[in-house]
């Protein structure tokens, strides 16, 4: 028997080449008259989000850029925004980027509309008040923001990655559109495109998994098996890049619905305390940790094998599983992900802090869902062995 779960996607997706170009018809839509487009320097620099600004200004919206998002979403960052939003009297967001300025645009949002502090928000629920009308743009194949109810800031005076959930703060509209991906980095290919493949596997093997997130989420780990070597190989492959972007938002559908496990929840602590990006220290992550867990679903673990292409013919599902794990550490380390310790988290720092990394993976609710369930003791165990 299935219980009744609520399955949540953006009310508007296009997906496909040029769907950038529809931000201002999609933001007219709505009824707004200026828009506050949330972004990088880098992007902005280098016109990837030209195409968004152009729509805009074709359907009179006015736009106004805040390109201040540099690093990981801050509080900082939630201020200076909504102070743009108040003086020039915005009425939609339009988020372009990767995950920082996305996660920024649905936290914006939620405060344009709800009293207090964004740290009031932490954890799940909490939100009252359906947030600012926001468009998201993603410009790299990894995070899913653009479909999650989901956002994580960094509570940087208390080295705290905050986890808001609420579906109050999802998408209006996500425009994907893949040939915003065309000048990213390999590095960053790699990062974003195994923190995907981190959302797809968790979302499969999560205890709140459901058939609508069980369907997402092995097309996205078939996506991404096949065709992220082929845009890492080679960035200008178009059909690559298209087809391992759709893995990725498929990706974020499957977790947003289904939630991340203990991947994530050991995540969170690496980039408050160490400051390392949040897909790097997923991948870093994803190979021990799925043989940590695999004995607690043996049969999901399985199915993404054979998703990944993994010969399972004659193999117990326990044996498969251990092929799949160890496919993944082959993609891991052919994506030249580093451990750990090359991402610069000291053995000596971690000695000092991995009891209370321990305690905030535990705190954030993740590695709950996970299938085999990890102990205090056990996760800093797991740790050290990605070091």
């Amino acid at each position: 028997m299935i219980n009744a779960r609520p399955f949540r996607v953006p009310p508007t997706i296009q997906f496909g080449l040029n769907a950038s170009r529809e931000a201002g018809t999609e933001a007219k839509r709505t009824g707004a008259k200026k828009a506050l487009v949330v972004t990088d320097k880098i992007l902005r620099n280098i016109g990837t989000i030209d195409p968004v600004l152009e729509s805009l200004r074709q359907a009179d919206l006015d736009p106004v850029v805040y390109d201040g998002v540099n690093t990981e979403p801050t509080l900082t960052h939630i201020e200076e925004g909504l102070e743009i939003v108040r003086k020039e009297q915005c009425d939609i967001l339009v988020s372009c980027g990767g995950g920082s300025p996305i996660d920024v645009g649905k936290a914006i949002s939620i405060m344009a509309t709800n009293p207090g502090k964004i740290q009031d928000y932490m954890g799940l629920g909490k939100v009252s008040k359906l947030g600012m009308p926001l468009i998201a743009v993603p410009t790299t194949a990894g995070t899913g923001s653009e479909v999650t109810i989901f956002t994580i800031i960094t509570d940087t005076e208390n080295d705290v990655k905050m986890l808001i959930g609420s579906p109050e703060m999802m998408p209006r509209v996500a425009l994907v559109d893949p040939l915003l991906t065309m000048k990213m980095p390999r590095g960053i290919t790699a990062a974003t495109g195994l923190d995907a493949l981190t959302h797809a596997i968790e979302a499969y093997v999560s205890v709140k998994a459901q058939p609508m997130s069980d369907v997402m989420a092995l097309s996205a780990i078939r996506l991404l098996g096949e065709y992220l070597p082929q845009a890492w190989a080679n960035p200008d492959n178009v059909e690559a890049r298209s087809q391992t972007m759709l893995g990725a938002m498929q990706a974020g559908i499957a977790f947003s619905n289904a939630s991340v496990n203990l991947v994530h929840g050991m995540s969170r602590p690496i980039g408050a305390n160490f400051h390392v990006p949040h897909g790097v220290s997923n991948a870093a992550l994803l190979g021990v940790v799925m043989e940590f867990s695999l004995m607690g679903a043996p049969n999901r673990y399985a199915d993404i094998a054979a998703a990944l292409g993994v010969s399972i013919d004659g193999l117990s599902p326990l044996a498969a599983a251990r092929a799949g794990a160890e496919m993944v550490k082959e993609m891991i380390q052919m994506h030249e992900i580093p451990s750990l310790s090359k991402l610069g988290v000291e053995k000596k720092k971690l000695d000092a802090v991995v009891s209370k990394m321990a305690d905030d993976a535990i705190a954030s609710g993740s590695p709950g869902n996970n299938p085999r369930k990890a102990t205090k003791e056990e996760i800093i165990q797991l740790y050290y062995s990605a070091l």
